[in-house]
């Protein structure tokens, strides 16, 4: 590639003052416009010939330095309680996944001037630390907005990553500390920012909702300087990883081979402070401070997270509960609330799927989702299931997805109820409320602990819910919250029955 050419480069943005110029213009009242053009001066600039090193990264990083706040107000969108439409949801997603996209090719490129030793490379030095921090953000990013969809994944993402990491271990600069943006306060180092995208990656985000994965990676951003990466592995390094191959983060199920690019992950120190600090919210019932939080995040939400966190860090690996065992049979399936009362009332819709189960346990399926069809497919997503040949249906929620290129997907879903039922319940106290809502009995029929799902909103603390069947009163005693979702919410109560 010709990098270099007589005179100015034939570019629009020929210089910083002129840059400054043409991003000043960039449209104020439409981030996603903004975000879109951006990415196109990243892919631009990264190409263009006649710059020289200096220049290029002086560029890339003042366009990247106009994109920061228009990310973070477009992933505030993103994550907001109240859901968009699908359109607008995809909108975002594209808009931010695209400039980090195009972010970590540019920034990347710029890295293999030094690695070629490109003419000019080694005046332009001085840059080189925040240049290998930014390259390293950037494709972490992609990474994560990969994550928000459950995949498909792109695993050269993970190769620039690697590669760019492991060029900041051959100069001496892993440990190099630079202030990552003009005017804030905040600093990093190349190893830190290796260190959060692989312990973020390698903590099962697939079992986490999009809210859930945000989360995690700021908590993950506080705790990873205590975490530890060595070339040699230790029952205390649960991950491995090879800087020489595009692949992510793995479990260490056994001792790796050994390679010249091999790196040993763990959470180091940082275990025993995700277990403090759920044991701490347990306590209080408070959130502690220094978990970078935003305002709405409850304490519920921040201790789900810290103790996923917890499970996927030790040196453990998860058990499940319950053991496995493989089959292959068809699965009808049916979505969302209205689905699921749907289908239990009247038989399975003509927009019902079909999916191949491929194992099965006493607390739920594994399946294969033969094509994707439509974007619900999700985490915390409910479910109305029922195998091939039988007769009942059990009603599910989906807490593990992971799609692949060829659109298909795996998923696992967790067993809420093998006998669940459509009711109308009637608010205690409210004249005339009622409202329809799938309760959900547990594999124990003489329990009187049960959970029902209504939609959201209908549920209100400390409020009884009743429903008359077969000349009985039922009675329901609010005990506490369960799952939800976006078109639903899980209470759990206890049922006490009266002759009408």
């Amino acid at each position: 590639m010709k990098l270099f050419g007589g005179g100015k480069p034939d570019h629009p943005m020929t210089d910083a003052k002129e840059a400054r110029r043409i991003l000043g213009e960039l449209p104020a009242q439409d981030a996603v416009r903004a975000l879109e053009e951006l990415a196109h001066w990243h892919e631009s600039l990264s190409l263009a010939e006649g710059f020289r090193p200096e220049e290029r990264i002086e560029l890339l990083l003042l366009v990247d330095d106009a994109a920061q706040p228009r990310v973070r107000k477009l992933t505030r969108d993103y994550l907001a309680q109240a859901p968009t439409s699908r359109f607008q949801e995809n909108r975002l997603w594209t808009a931010l996944h695209e400039y980090w996209r195009q972010a970590g090719l540019a920034l990347a490129r710029a890295v293999d001037l030094f690695v070629q030793g490109a003419k000019g490379a080694e005046a332009a030095r001085p840059a080189l630390p925040l240049l290998l921090v930014r390259a390293l953000r950037a494709a972490a990013q992609q990474v994560k907005w990969m994550h928000m969809r459950y995949g498909p994944y792109d695993y050269a993402v993970w190769g620039v990553l690697n590669r760019v990491y492991a060029y900041a271990e051959s100069r001496g600069l892993a440990q190099a500390n630079v202030t990552v943006q003009p005017g804030l306060p905040a600093q990093s180092t190349p190893w830190f920012e290796f260190a959060r995208a692989a312990l973020l990656s390698a903590s099962a985000p697939e079992g986490l909702l999009p809210a859930e994965i945000d989360l995690a990676e700021r908590i993950v951003g506080e705790l990873a300087g205590h975490f530890a990466i060595a070339e040699a592995p230790t029952t205390a390094l649960t991950y491995w990883t090879d800087l020489g191959k595009p692949m992510a983060p793995q479990r260490a199920l056994q001792a790796p081979t050994p390679a010249a690019g091999l790196r040993c992950l763990g959470a180091g120190a940082a275990l025993a402070a995700v277990r403090a600090l759920a044991e701490r919210i347990r306590t209080t019932a408070a959130l502690p401070s220094g978990l970078n939080l935003v305002p709405g995040e409850s304490t519920e939400e921040v201790l789900e997270v810290l103790e996923h966190l917890a499970l996927y860090w030790s040196p453990q690996a998860p058990e499940r509960k319950h053991q496995r065992h493989r089959v292959s049979s068809l699965l009808t399936v049916a979505n969302g609330l209205k689905g699921v009362m749907d289908t239990l009332g009247n038989g399975p819709a003509s927009s019902a799927e079909t999916w191949v189960i491929e194992n099965v346990s006493a607390g739920g399926f594994g399946a294969m989702v033969p094509q994707v069809k439509g974007d619900w497919l999700r985490v915390g997503a409910l479910v109305a299931i029922q195998p091939e040949g039988g007769n009942n249906w059990v009603v599910g929620m989906v807490r593990r997805v992971s799609k692949t290129p060829d659109q298909r997907a795996r998923v696992g879903i967790q067993t809420l109820s093998r006998a669940p039922a459509v009711s109308t319940f009637v608010l205690a106290g409210a004249r005339n409320a009622s409202e329809q809502g799938v309760l959900l009995r547990g594999n124990d029929p003489a329990s009187a602990d049960v959970q029902i799902a209504l939609r959201p909103g209908i549920f209100a603390p400390g409020q009884n819910l009743e429903a008359a069947r077969a000349g009985r009163q039922h009675v329901y005693v609010p005990t506490g919250a369960g799952e939800r979702g976006e078109d639903y919410e899980i209470g759990r109560f206890r049922e006490l029955v009266r002759e009408a």
